[in-house]
């Protein structure tokens, strides 16, 4: 499959890194977000985030233009019309989700592959409110996207062959390594890594030990290049918990129950670097 243009739905922290890693594999870009602000400051992360690759003398200085000219964004969702590929980075909220992607697939021109960055919410689920569920996959980028280097290609039950297909390939193509998962609550990632991080918080609402030592133990003890909390902070303890809820909900296992301080703390607002606050304040 040809992919010279892909649409992406949302300009936040994932959007603008999807965005960045694609323009400078060369493909054109539409960056859509439901307004004008949201929008260029997905594009101005764009930019400082080049500066930082120019600096560490990663990213020719000359490239950083023709880059950016492949962005463009917009607040007007059928400009994603024309796409070849169009990847849905909003919010971590199924119903949220299910109405972008009902209206992207009214819009989309026939054979464009239509992909959810989801970190948990089922695959099937999702393209099941489709016309084009075969068309549809799970496409799970890691924060930072610029980074990191893995991508979860996840199939729904619906998912082709050639859909599949070409997502791997375009994950390839934009430097990503991917792996394939099978459609479950979590996928293969977070499965494993919400979980801990939820356990990390009942350590420290326990008070079996303060956030910067259980942070410590894990790095010192396990070798883990960040800890726990300080990871929450970055991914946004937003979405842990909505993984945690998910993941709760989906296998019905109390072993999943997400950690009561972990909620009020998104309760009150505390969602990590996002917000200037989490377990550390930034």
């Amino acid at each position: 499959m040809d992919i010279q243009t892909l649409g992406i739905i949302g300009a936040g922290q994932m959007g603008n890194g999807i965005a960045q890693v694609c323009a400078t594999a060369g493909i054109k870009i539409v960056m859509c977000d439901i307004n004008a602000t949201a929008v260029q400051r997905g594009i101005d992360t764009v930019s400082a985030n080049l500066d930082r690759l120019i600096k560490k003398d990663k990213l020719p200085a000359t490239e950083k233009e023709p880059i950016l000219a492949r962005i463009q964004g917009t607040t007007d969702l059928n400009a994603l019309t024309q796409s070849d590929f169009i990847v849905e980075a909003a919010t971590e909220n199924l119903e949220l989700k299910r109405n972008i992607l009902k209206d992207v697939d009214g819009l989309a021109k026939p054979g464009t592959i239509i992909a959810t960055n989801t970190s948990s919410i089922s695959i099937t689920k999702l393209a099941s409110t489709m016309s084009r569920p075969q068309q549809f996959v799970g496409m799970h980028f890691f924060n930072p996207v610029p980074v990191m280097a893995l991508v979860e290609v996840i199939r729904g039950i619906q998912t082709s062959d050639e859909t599949y297909a070409a997502t791997d390939a375009l994950a390839r193509r934009i430097g990503k390594t991917p792996i394939a998962v099978k459609n479950s609550p979590g996928f293969v990632v977070n499965r494993i890594l919400v979980p801990m991080i939820n356990e990390a918080v009942f350590t420290l609402q326990e008070g079996l030990a303060k956030t910067e030592e259980i942070d410590s133990g894990m790095q010192l003890g396990a070798n883990h290049p960040i800890g726990p909390l300080a990871l929450a902070d970055l991914i946004g303890l937003d979405v842990c918990l909505a993984v945690m809820e998910v993941l709760y909900r989906e296998f019905n296992d109390p072993k999943y129950r997400p950690a009561p301080m972990l909620r009020e703390m998104v309760d009150a607002g505390y969602l990590g670097r996002k917000t200037k606050r989490g377990f550390y304040t930034y």
